[in-house]
């Protein structure tokens, strides 16, 4: 294995946490995510050559996920309801902190957002893309990317707002 192969493995090792996050806000579920990331990762690793030296990793890799994720979509029958990811009884019992209250709501109002939406905000306000960038990864022009963030923060605001979401 050559040098270049070795830097490309090991820099998509340091995005681990970053895929994965950008992939439970695609998928909304823990362990689509996850496979979501092992996907992305094989199909990265297996196409290194494709990549273009000089471009954002990190760009490739979200591209990446968000086919794989459409192709999934595609091909499921049906699809489980989640009505709270997995964390979210962690802390049943437990003096819920105000911040973690509102953690929960944010994750909420999230999930309510449709598929596109909830890329946009993960690409541009979790994980910190560029306009440009992220309107390369979605595959559309920038002006749609501004305006799906635009209505996406706009629901988040109503969403948070209304006392019956919270």
């Amino acid at each position: 294995m050559d040098q270049t192969a070795t830097n490309i493995q090991n820099e998509i090792a340091a995005l681990l946490p970053r895929l994965r996050r950008f992939g439970r806000a695609v998928t909304r579920h823990r362990e689509d995510a996850d496979d979501l990331v092992q996907i992305a990762v094989e199909k990265a690793l297996n196409r290194t050559e494709q990549w273009e030296p000089g471009s954002r990793l990190d760009s490739w890799l979200f591209r990446i996920m968000k086919n794989a994720w459409i192709d999934e979509v595609r091909g499921r029958a049906r699809r489980s309801d989640i009505l709270a990811p997995e964390e979210a009884g962690e802390q049943v019992g437990a003096d819920p902190s105000d911040a973690y209250v509102h953690q929960l709501a944010v994750q909420k109002a999230v999930s309510m957002l449709n598929d596109d939406q909830r890329m946009v905000v993960s690409l541009v306000l979790v994980e910190g893309l560029p306009y440009k960038e992220a309107a390369e990864v979605m595959d559309i022009p920038i002006g749609t990317l501004t305006s799906r963030l635009a209505r996406a923060r706009e629901t988040l605001q109503l969403l948070l707002s209304d006392p019956a979401n919270k």
